[in-house]
């Protein structure tokens, strides 16, 4: 595996971790701990305890969060959501890439580097596994390029077999966020057999696991992910970034070489740090910059030892670093607060207004009326679905205004399990006349917490004598 080379010019051209002829060239991050390094390790132990907890965690004996294509079921915190309400899913969806689309302009890919899943199981889990076992970047180059000894084995064979059980564990958390925590204990508890594909899909996933964290790596942030070609898009000379200060440190060069050099002394640890490869100082906006603050923390330990002022790589924005002008609340900001302010005040409307069912009301197809001439009596027959949204079974009734009546086929819809649907058909029967033809009658569906839902379907009849 090769060295990435330090000394190069067109960056541009192409990635960091590629060679002009093509080939990938490993990556060797330097390991640094310092204050931002800390501060996104605890922040990732929260959001992994978060993430691997979550899925044990019920409300009324359902997940807190459920994303079960198959069923077309999904839950957010606790609260269901069916292809009925695919308009709500939509809108929430629409608010979110607002919201990212806002953060970018004020913060550029911070959640890059302190919140994207990527990260933080390749920084705080797979990639200190590695130290552990394999030693610093200098170690782990040196045992790279060293021949096949049983040091090696044992070094290499452990830490891919570490990746594996952690790459199966990360498999059955995303599986128990498919499926729900009581069908994936059901799952590994009963034979093999019962559930093939069940199967087939935890090992599919282990293996992508296992081979995006192993071997594919920073590749994912630089070819994969469409989040640093968007940045390119909504970034502006305001957006707060990990910036070099190059007023500061230029021109480089070595310590005290001469009296007009900036404090930059062109020890490349930075770049060393880098866990894709980049020199931030060729630019903050590097599609390859993923905002983890490495080189910060790398940069202000460099500065200490030399009796430098910190804050050489910081987070600031462009005009910042040029002019120290501080970021201006402006109309594109502003744009976007209030697009997004409108579209999460309405989808919180539309949360708070939600009916706990939904009712489908249809007049039965290729069925016009029954009429019984020695009394004048019409009957319509009606075709009906209750959904039940609420995380309870619900006892319903169903009803229709005097003189007109209802009269079930079959047995009638009354107990519905929750997020379960029912089904049934009934006739509405009333004296011809009593209404016009044609003319919409109200039918009540009320559960038992006293929520109604009036639905108007037509009604026809022979014409009255």
């Amino acid at each position: 595996m090769s060295q990435i080379n330090l000394e190069n010019d067109d960056f541009r051209n192409h990635l960091y971790n590629q060679s002009k002829d093509g080939k990938r060239l490993w990556i060797y991050p330097g390991r640094i701990i310092g204050q931002f390094y800390r501060l996104r390790s605890y922040f990732s132990y929260f959001l992994l305890i978060a993430l691997f907890g979550l899925p044990w965690v019920e409300v009324k004996g359902q997940p807190i969060f459920l994303f079960n294509v198959l069923e077309r079921k999904f839950i957010f915190w606790g609260v269901p959501f069916f292809p009925q309400d695919f308009h709500l899913v939509a809108l929430g969806l629409v608010a979110f890439l607002i919201f990212i689309s806002l953060f970018t302009v004020l913060f550029g890919r911070i959640w890059c580097g302190w919140a994207c899943p990527q990260t933080i199981f390749m920084e705080m889990l797979f990639r200190k596994i590695e130290y552990w076992i394999e030693g610093d970047d200098k170690a782990q180059r040196r045992l790279d390029e060293s021949p096949w000894t049983q040091e090696k084995i044992l070094k290499k064979g452990t830490k891919h077999l570490l990746f594996l059980v952690l790459a199966f564990a990360i498999s059955n958390t995303f599986l128990m966020y498919l499926l729900g925590k009581s069908a994936w204990l059901k799952l590994i508890q009963e034979p093999v057999g019962l559930h093939i594909a069940g199967f087939s899909a935890i090992w599919i996933f282990t293996a992508v696991f296992y081979f995006v964290f192993a071997r594919f790596r920073e590749m994912v942030c630089m070819v994969v992910c469409p989040y640093g070609r968007l940045q390119g898009v909504l970034l502006d000379n305001n957006s707060i970034l990990v910036q070099y200060d190059h007023k500061r440190g230029e021109p480089r060069g070595k310590i005290h070489a001469t009296e007009t050099q900036g404090d930059c002394i062109d020890c490349h640890w930075c770049v060393r740090v880098c866990p894709t490869g980049i020199d931030i100082r060729n630019g903050s906006n590097q599609l390859e910059c993923i905002g983890c603050t490495a080189c910060i923390d790398a940069c202000d330990a460099v500065m200490d030892k030399i009796h430098k002022p910190k804050n050489l790589i910081r987070y600031d924005s462009l005009n910042g670093v040029n002019s120290g002008t501080k970021l201006k609340f402006n109309l594109r900001i502003g744009a976007y607060s209030a697009i997004l302010v409108l579209i999460v005040g309405f989808l919180a409307y539309l949360l708070i207004t939600r009916k706990p069912f939904e009712t489908t009301l249809l007049r039965t197809p290729g069925i016009t009326y029954q009429f019984d001439e020695k009394t004048k009596i019409v009957r319509n027959l009606y075709q009906i679905e209750i959904l039940n949204k609420s995380m309870e079974a619900e006892q319903f009734e169903i009803s229709v205004e005097k003189p007109l009546i209802l009269i079930w086929v079959g047995n009638p819809i009354q107990g519905i399990e929750q997020g379960k649907m029912a089904k049934g058909e009934f006739f509405i029967q009333a004296p011809l006349g009593i209404r016009k033809n044609g003319e919409k009658l109200p039918v009540h569906v009320r559960e038992r917490q006293g929520k109604e839902e009036i639905i108007k379907t037509s009604f026809i009849q022979p014409d009255a004598e």
